[in-house]
């Protein structure tokens, strides 16, 4: 069984998440989010729902304590947003005193196309703190850079490394959403990842 908290549970991309995850008993899911009215999912199975704000530190850290992978579909103030995201995996792993024993917990992150273009646009610089922030910690992760969303109902994507140039200019939400739920189900792919998402030749 994983405990899987999806941080921002509300967004578009977890939406298709929660529908391919809801009703698989080998998950555990929480959802986490400002407002459960803003909730888009009718059938939510057995998941456990919280409403937070990643910003209050207390109310995140208890979210996170006992969860083996966070998926983080957060937008706004998204560095301090994975400082503390971080914080309160570091404060409730059970391994965090022994450094013998590597932590087994995931971070899951969705950041954007093109943090890594110089000049950086300014609109992009929160994702691209919060992916410094991730990558810095000492916990597995995979950091996920798409292109532009699309509502399309297909499954089509190709990945990129880091380092790599980015390739096309759109990814449809549903592509996303299988590939994250690809990680969920088996977190040793993609292990320390951070990896560009688009939909081949677009």
């Amino acid at each position: 069984m994983k405990n899987v908290i999806i941080l921002g549970a509300s967004g578009g991309i977890a939406g298709h998440v929660i529908d391919i995850l809801a009703n698989k008993n080998e998950i555990n899911l929480t959802l986490f989010l400002r407002n459960k009215s803003r909730l888009r999912n009718k059938n939510v199975g057995a998941s456990k729902i919280i409403e937070g704000d990643v910003l209050k530190y207390q109310q995140l850290k208890e979210a996170i304590a006992g969860q083996d992978i966070v998926y983080v579909n957060l937008a706004g103030e998204l560095e301090p947003m994975a400082v503390n995201i971080v914080k309160a995996m570091q404060e409730t792993d059970e391994y965090g005193a022994l450094e013998s024993i590597k932590s087994n917990r995931k971070i899951i992150f969705i950041s954007s196309i093109g943090i890594y273009d110089s000049p950086l646009k300014s609109v992009l610089k929160p994702y691209r703190k919060a992916s410094d922030v991730i990558e810095a910690s000492d916990f597995d992760y995979t950091i996920l850079r798409p292109a532009w969303f699309t509502s399309v109902d297909e499954v089509d994507f190709e990945t990129t490394e880091k380092g790599e140039p980015e390739r096309g200019s759109v990814i449809s939400q549903k592509s996303l959403a299988v590939l994250i739920t690809n990680v969920i189900e088996a977190p040793e792919k993609y292990v320390r990842k951070n990896l560009g998402i688009n939909k081949p030749q677009s």
